[in-house]
């Protein structure tokens, strides 16, 4: 669940120019989290969310992190949420633990993985378009080597 409310909250402010802990609180109840001001103080604080400010004068929350902090979390995401995978061809198919798929998918094109076109994520299954069936080969080799512990 942690995990899950943590993608949200990257997403939400990706997304969205949330500058208060309020509305970023209120953002996550409306997708379905439930949340207390404390929560997302610490969600904040585990996330290393900055404020930065905008050309209006008004401030948002950004994620500043270094690209191995960036790179040590989606492959946790993807840790955390594998479950297995399968080629057709150029078609790689990866199943997930429920409702984990977009933040998987999220990671996978956020790792900018030279072999991978994109990823179409449902709630359990992803869909990566890959460059040609060699490819696949060589991303689903990459995967499993993210993937073991």
């Amino acid at each position: 669940m942690k995990l899950e409310r943590h993608s949200k909250i990257v997403e939400l402010i990706g997304k969205y120019e949330i500058d208060t802990q309020e509305e970023l609180a209120e953002r996550l109840r409306a997708e379905g989290f439930t949340v207390t001001q404390a929560t997302v103080s610490r969600d904040i604080r585990e996330l290393k969310l900055s404020k930065i400010a905008m050309d209006s004068g008004k401030q948002r929350y950004t994620v500043m992190q270094t690209q191995d902090s960036f790179a040590d979390k989606y492959i946790r995401i993807l840790r955390d949420g594998y479950l297995s995978m399968d080629m057709a061809q150029n078609i790689l198919v990866i199943k997930t633990v429920a409702g984990m798929a977009m933040a998987v998918a999220a990671a996978l094109d956020a790792m900018h993985l030279s072999e991978l076109v994109g990823c179409i994520a449902g709630d359990d299954t992803i869909m990566c378009a890959v460059r040609s069936a060699d490819d696949t080969i060589l991303l689903m080799e990459k995967i499993k080597k993210m993937v073991a512990v």
